[in-house]
């Protein structure tokens, strides 16, 4: 194999649909504002407490001007159409076109938790109810962890690798690991990289209340008269994170790229960490966490000092947001204390997927505009006095280098640290 070519890797674009907005700008609107995006369920019914949940607002897949009636019906996996969306967005916000010499550098990188749980309902119900005739033909194309990616490469036309990275809850930020190394060693110039999960089915409800995951709203929660109090990340009463759908998808490009094609860089991809648990299958592993995030770290060529922001994990479950606080101080020590930190899940819930994504592109978003999203619905509790979890109202803060972590089912942890570009 030819040697690497070790570029800089650098975030141009980004989309997003999020129980906030169909659109990464509409998100923005909103989180700035401190606002939530929970209420009951309205996609399925289901027999829970558990029915708080993020959806997003007025998303209709038959509406977009590029999905006509047969289209939506022929996939009916959530995840197709709404990766082609947020990819369509995201090269638009880039202002990368699509032509003979960008297409078949550009790769499309699009990771899932669920994947298409929801068009397998639909088959299993149609074969119990109508029989095995009625069994979609496009049922295992909709199954497929990388045909979102492929239906958005026949939308937007370009032709370079196009698979899933499966990191659980964190493969957002595997796609845009693996994207920015696919780059870094010129495999690719470009790439669209993130998550995308539409888990509001009966089936996923049940399954994380039973294994008590998910918030029960029960009568003197606070949440049971609001649900935009549902997710509470570090907060004393903290009680599950909120399920929600959603997508978010980052546009990377090698650094000689940009005067290229006239792009403009809004961060840089500076560090990448990642590891595994063999521990257990659901509960965290801190000290192959704390290895992770000083991974990153040392990738990115800086001290645990030179952090300027954390965009947490934190979803709001007991063990969840101790551990990783926990983790934060073996890293970071006392100079923890002077880091602001919060969790976008406080507004937008648990995107599963696509949830590093999001994330990790309100982040950029923020350091463009100097702005630091708030920890909303926040009650101190005292094991994270230590902890500046800019509570409850967004902040303005310049800061440069950012941390994001993600950790996921099955003893998954991706962080990474991002340096943004002045604007």
């Amino acid at each position: 194999m030819r040697a690497p070519l070790n570029r800089r890797v650098f975030v141009i674009g980004y989309g997003a649909a999020t129980p906030l907005g169909r659109t990464f700008s509409e998100t923005w609107a909103r989180a700035v504002k401190g606002e939530a995006g929970f209420g009951k369920v309205t996609r399925c019914a289901v027999d829970s407490p558990c029915d708080v949940v993020g959806e997003i607002p007025d998303w209709d897949p038959a509406a977009l001007d590029f999905v006509d009636a047969k289209e939506a019906y022929n996939w009916n996996a959530g995840f197709v159409i709404l990766t082609m969306a947020v990819c369509k967005e995201a090269l638009a916000h880039a202002g990368l076109p699509m032509n003979e010499e960008t297409a078949p550098r550009t790769a499309c990188l699009i990771g899932s938790a669920i994947n298409g749980a929801d068009a397998f309902r639909a088959a299993m119900l149609n074969l119990q109810e109508k029989g095995p005739l009625k069994i979609s033909p496009y049922l295992l194309p909709n199954l497929c962890a990388n045909l979102p990616s492929g239906k958005a490469g026949v939308l937007l036309g370009f032709t370079g690798p196009i698979f899933s990275p499966q990191g659980a809850c964190a493969s957002g930020n595997h796609a845009i690991g693996i994207g920015a190394r696919m780059i870094r060693d010129g495999d690719c110039d470009f790439a669209l990289a993130g998550g995308v999960d539409a888990p509001i089915l009966p089936e996923i409800i049940h399954g994380f209340a039973n294994m008590n995951a998910t918030i029960k709203v029960l009568p003197g929660d606070r949440a049971f008269a609001d649900p935009g109090q549902a997710s509470r990340p570090f907060s004393q009463d903290r009680k599950g994170f909120v399920l929600s759908e959603g997508g978010g998808v980052v546009v990377l490009a090698a650094e000689e790229m940009l005067a290229r094609y006239g792009l403009s860089a809004r961060a840089e991809v500076l560090g990448v960490g990642w590891t595994s648990d063999a521990f257990h299958f659901t509960k965290p592993n801190p000290e192959t966490i704390v290895r992770g995030i000083r991974e990153a770290i040392a990738d990115a060529g800086i001290q645990p000092a030179d952090i300027q922001y954390i965009n947490a994990h934190g979803t709001s479950t007991q063990t969840g947001d101790r551990v990783e606080a926990d983790c934060l101080r073996a890293v970071f020590c006392k100079a923890l204390e002077k880091i602001p930190l919060s969790s976008n899940k406080s507004q937008i819930g648990h995107t599963l997927g696509a949830a590093a994504a999001i994330e990790d592109a309100l982040t950029i978003e923020g350091m463009q505009r100097g702005m630091i999203l708030p920890t909303i619905n926040h009650l101190p509790d005292p094991r994270f006095a230590d902890i500046d979890c800019v509570p409850n109202t967004a902040r303005a803060h310049r800061y440069e280098l950012a941390l994001s972590n993600a950790f996921g089912f099955g003893g998954t942890n991706c962080c990474i640290v991002f340096k943004g570009v002045a604007p």
